[in-house]
């Protein structure tokens, strides 16, 4: 299902290479929110850099999580902080942009820790009757998957299928996979295969903007 992009969209872009320099999923994203941007315009970006740390699941963290909001104590609450606003950002934006580097056939294991600060009981999903439901729908997300050797979807890439079941756990289920897949072997062909994945995108957005506004 495609979701229709708002005017000026809030953007959230998360990085979770180790590189800061030299790194094709970083690359990749910039290029991808500056094609975003250049045809919505954008409302605000934010850039959340996971190189630069990110808090990880404590028995401190877990406990505060448990304990309802109105019970939390001060050091609780302090416990929480950077986990909410982790939540804060993906709430407040209407795309989420990923960018993926395959390690070891996974995720990093900042991106990891990202996603267990937002897997959130009662902010970005909820326990019902019939199993958990997501309550962050109407977002889109896109993930910029770079690999060395991994070919993409494949069976031995586990890190697009479990970050499209995480994103689908907490209601985002519009995702799209730009791959710029097997860098060591192919080369520039790889990064050049994302940007025409990119290319693509955008024009099939721009397409049904266009449709959008003649209706």
């Amino acid at each position: 299902m495609h979701t229709p992009t708002p005017e000026k969209p809030r953007v959230l872009i998360v990085n979770s290479s180790a590189r800061t320099e030299g790194s094709v999923s970083r690359e990749l994203t910039q290029e991808l929110a500056t094609n975003l941007e250049a045809l919505h315009g954008a409302a605000e970006i934010t850039h959340r850099d996971l190189a630069k740390g990110i808090p990880f699941v404590s028995q401190d963290w877990i406990t505060a999580n448990f304990t309802d909001e109105g019970d939390r104590d001060e050091n609780q609450h302090r416990e929480l902080a950077g986990s909410d606003l982790l939540v804060r950002e993906l709430m407040d934006a209407d795309i989420l942009i990923l960018g993926v580097p395959v390690y070891n056939f996974g995720i990093p294991a900042a991106l990891k820790a990202w996603i267990d600060m937002i897997a959130r009981a009662r902010k970005t999903f909820r326990y019902t009757s019939t199993g958990p439901e997501g309550l962050l729908s109407g977002k889109r997300a896109y993930l910029v998957v770079a690999s060395g050797g991994v070919p993409v979807d494949s069976p031995v890439d586990f890190a697009t299928p479990y970050l499209r079941h995480a994103l689908k756990f907490i209601g985002i289920t519009d995702v799209e996979v730009i791959a710029a897949e097997q860098i060591n072997s192919r080369g520039v062909a790889a990064t050049e295969g994302a940007r025409e994945q990119i290319s693509n995108l955008m024009g099939r957005e721009s397409q049904l903007r266009v449709t959008a506004l003649a209706g």
